[in-house]
């Protein structure tokens, strides 16, 4: 059972968000990530983010036994502690991409068209050194 230190806070949203726009920030000004995201397929965009979930739930529920899913706050059954982990994860990316103007600089040379796409593919790379940044200082803090 989740004692009532363990409990899911606003604190641990700080944390998250330290975390992950610590790990983040790196790979959001790095070139080759966005060279590797603009020639990534649709499947292997698919699999990055299905890494980013399975490290994000693993670091929190497999790695800590102090947390049971089971006995943590959800909404329409996923623990708050995982969706809030997902969007530090996800958000932290495009947030500091834009504060840097990384697209602008990245992907100039790119269709305005094709942008998008690779967009969600650059924060897909970013999110997962971001989710264990975010796992990370959720959980030793």
């Amino acid at each position: 059972m989740v004692g009532s230190n363990r409990r899911f806070k606003l604190a641990d949203i700080a944390q998250q968000m330290v975390g992950g726009f610590l790990l983040a920030g790196p790979f959001v000004v790095t070139e080759e990530v966005w060279v590797l995201a603009t020639n990534m397929s649709t499947l292997q965009w698919l699999v990055t983010v299905g890494f980013v979930l399975a490290i994000g739930y693993g670091a929190l529920y497999r790695a800590d036994d102090d947390r049971d899913p089971d006995h943590e706050r959800d909404f329409v059954g996923v623990p708050l502690r995982f969706l809030s982990l997902t969007g530090v994860s996800f958000g932290s990316v495009p947030l500091l991409a834009l504060v840097f103007a990384a697209p602008e600089t990245f992907l100039a040379d790119l269709p305005s068209a094709e942008r998008p796409a690779v967009l969600l593919r650059t924060i897909s790379v970013g999110a997962v050194f971001s989710v264990v940044g975010a796992a990370t200082a959720d959980s030793v803090f």
